[in-house]
């Protein structure tokens, strides 16, 4: 209750909050991290090679039609719904609290909430350009191709996400370093902050409240303001709910 009361006061005094997201923001919609142990083994039993291996450029490159049978089974999720954390972030957009949400996620479940802006550091599964001629294909187009997605060009169409062995896109990064230094603000949720260059954003912060949600610990605890270690959907609903309502 202490952490809680505690965000609360921060969430009050705030006039610009970044927020800063991971995993385990998803997971709470039931999107399983392909990084996590399970998934790790999964990967391996199924496919023969780590996470990290099928998601890297040089893998698809090389063996395309084990890098979709992969990515479809195990990034390709489209039936989730947002959770509590997502409303939440929304809720704090619409009330002028919150400037930006920068996620690793690529799920839109932000914009499903109603988040506007929402930058996506590692891109979205709903956007697909072909590797020939650079035309643009929605979700669909990677569901209903069986193996391989190609254009009509004859170029495989991949997915706009960002795979190992890529880096991020440059407009992007460069608003959420924007964002973040201008931030009084900067809350970061559902991430042990552990994948670079993302976890490294923190870095750019200049402001007095560092707020830490996440279930296990992170290089930044000493660093905060403010830690907790509690999932971020229950407690960002926790943090917002009118006392008439008990939740958002």
């Amino acid at each position: 209750m202490e952490g809680l009361n505690a965000l609360k006061r921060c969430i009050a005094e705030a006039k610009h909050i970044a927020f800063l997201g991971g995993a385990g923001v998803s997971t709470e919609s039931g999107i399983p991290d392909f990084r996590s142990e399970s998934g790790r083994f999964e990967a391996i039993r199924e496919f023969g090679e780590e996470p990290e291996t099928l998601l890297s450029r040089a893998f698809f490159l090389r063996y395309p039609e084990r890098f979709f049978a992969y990515y479809k089974k195990a990034l390709l999720v489209t039936d989730a719904g947002p959770n509590p954390a997502h409303k939440a972030l929304c809720e704090l957009e619409k009330i002028g609290k919150l400037t930006a949400v920068i996620t690793q996620n690529i799920d839109g479940l932000h914009q499903k909430a109603g988040s506007k802006n929402v930058l996506e550091l590692h891109g979205s599964i709903y956007r697909n350009t072909c590797m020939g001629c650079g035309k643009s294909y929605g979700i669909e187009k990677i569901l209903e191709d069986e193996v391989v997605p190609r254009c009509a060009c004859g170029g495989i169409v991949k997915p706009d996400v960002v795979l190992y062995g890529e880096g991020l896109d440059t407009a992007v990064l460069n608003a959420a370093v924007r964002h973040i230094m201008e931030a009084d603000m900067l809350l970061v949720g559902g991430t042990s902050l552990a994948v670079y260059p993302a976890a490294g954003l923190i870095d750019n912060f200049r402001g007095e409240r560092l707020v830490l949600i996440n279930k296990s610990a992170t290089p930044y605890d000493g660093a905060a303001s403010l830690v907790i270690r509690a999932p971020i959907g229950e407690t960002l609903r926790a943090a917002l709910a009118r006392p008439e309502e008990g939740a958002i």
